[in-house]
């Protein structure tokens, strides 16, 4: 790690010095769980989606729905073009560098844990079990909130995807990426009636432990919260 580029994400990452803030009761885990396919026409017209745009931080106990995760992933990097493959969020170069993961706290048919998108199948496959409502919260600075969404969206960027082409200002693209993928969330969770809320601060490396990445060849980059609004 010698580039200007990397130096600059590794020393503005937030440490907390100490890691595993909370005891985790968890293990690894196994299966992939094929999501409902994406509904892609009516509902709630764009302006309108635009319109209703807000940050909300207060949610009710009331489980997502197993459709209602699957639309939000598709809205996020899900295929919508199948012969270039091409995603619902752009990308620079189309070269997606962005992996996505969930925290599930309160989803029908799912455990608590943490979850890997997979894109070309719109599955997703269980990478930690267990209840990590609190674990998510303290790595993102204590943000109680996280603790109380049906699910926490974490965006991790491969750099080399990106990098390969660009180089040093592969980064600046990287993180276009994330912010593009973030929008699409909150359009998605206001057409579905949930609340979202993006969350850049976060204890890097705390982070990348729950995922099991090593915050160099992939490291997150983005998170934003989304469950039933409390009102």
């Amino acid at each position: 790690m010698d580039s200007i580029g990397d130096r600059y994400h590794e020393y503005t990452k937030i440490r907390r010095g100490a890691r595993g803030a909370h005891k985790l009761e968890v293990s690894k885990g196994r299966g992939v769980f094929r999501l409902p396919e994406p509904v892609t026409e009516g509902g709630m017209g764009l302006w309108e989606c635009i319109a209703r745009r807000r940050s909300f931080r207060e949610y009710s106990p009331i489980p997502l729905s197993l459709s209602e995760l699957s639309q939000l992933l598709w809205a996020t990097q899900g295929i919508t073009e199948p012969y270039f493959r091409l995603r619902a969020a752009p990308s620079a170069g189309a070269l997606y560098p962005l992996e996505t993961y969930v925290v599930v706290n309160l989803a029908e048919g799912l455990e608590r844990g943490v979850y890997r998108y997979l894109v070309e199948e719109h599955a997703l496959e269980m990478r930690l079990k267990g209840d990590l409502r609190q674990s998510i919260a303290s790595a993102a600075l204590e943000q109680e909130f996280l603790a109380d969404a049906g699910a926490v969206f974490i965006w991790t960027a491969v750099p080399e995807r990106t990098k390969s082409r660009y180089g040093e200002r592969g980064w600046r693209y990287i993180y276009k990426d994330a912010a593009h993928a973030c929008a699409n969330l909150y359009l998605a969770a206001v057409a579905l009636g949930l609340g979202c809320c993006a969350i850049g601060a976060c204890f890097d490396d705390e982070v990348n432990w729950l995922l099991g990445i090593d915050g160099v060849r992939e490291t997150v980059v983005y998170l934003a919260s989304v469950g039933r609004r409390l009102r």
